[in-house]
């Protein structure tokens, strides 16, 4: 993260058109990808737990959900900082951010309805629910490609379009956000396996 910090802040060039506020697009892009990243576990442990109903992948689901809800709504602000510069206007209703919305909204819900279910039933339809909102991932990757969109794209026909410095700079920002992803999964995975020991002590308690 220092060494992606460093390069957005020393390392990269200013931006001619947009000017210094073109840096916020690195941690923007970081930001994305690793939503991208987190919701696509949601959805393959997922599977898993319906496949299994093994505690471990119904945790990883929800673990993952939770930042993936947390980088998309960073993502979004980010976003709205970057077009207000570029655009004029805080908020637009281009295709990729309206899908980025959407689906920062379905993956709420996921949480919620996690939230809301004290049955045992929670992990079978949280795991339902995780599988078909990860519709919503591929469609907002790829809403650039299905309608006209206002929001740049960093590969334009098959070429880099921007320079070399800023492309690097991007992709250790990017591996340095998905190593922030990693490490925060291990830390709240651990989390609710120390929560589910306690539990099971205080049931132990409750029978003696």
């Amino acid at each position: 993260m220092a060494i992606a910090i460093y390069l957005v802040f020393i390392y990269s060039p200013i931006e001619v058109e947009m000017g210094v506020i073109q840096k916020v697009f690195y941690f923007h892009v970081a930001l994305a990808w690793t939503s991208f990243l987190a919701f696509f576990i949601v959805f393959i442990s997922s599977i898993q737990y319906l496949r299994t109903e093994s505690r471990k992948w119904d945790i990883t689901a929800y673990t993952s959900a939770e930042i993936g809800v947390l980088f998309t709504g960073l993502t979004l602000v980010l976003g709205s900082i970057w077009a207000e510069t570029t655009w004029g206007v805080w908020w637009t209703w281009d295709p990729r951010l309206t899908t980025t919305l959407v689906m920062f909204i379905i993956y709420i819900g996921y949480l919620t309805l996690r939230k809301s279910i004290e049955t045992q039933k929670k992990g079978r339809l949280s795991a339902v629910y995780g599988v078909i909102a990860f519709i919503s991932v591929p469609l907002t990757y790829l809403s650039i490609e299905i309608w006209e969109t206002l929001h740049p794209t960093v590969i334009r026909g098959g070429e880099i379009s921007m320079d070399t410095s800023m492309f690097i700079t991007m992709i250790v920002s990017v591996i340095a956000f998905t190593l922030l992803y990693i490490t925060l999964m291990k830390i709240r995975i651990r989390i609710e396996k120390n929560k589910d020991r306690i539990n099971q002590i205080k049931k132990q308690d409750r029978k003696y």
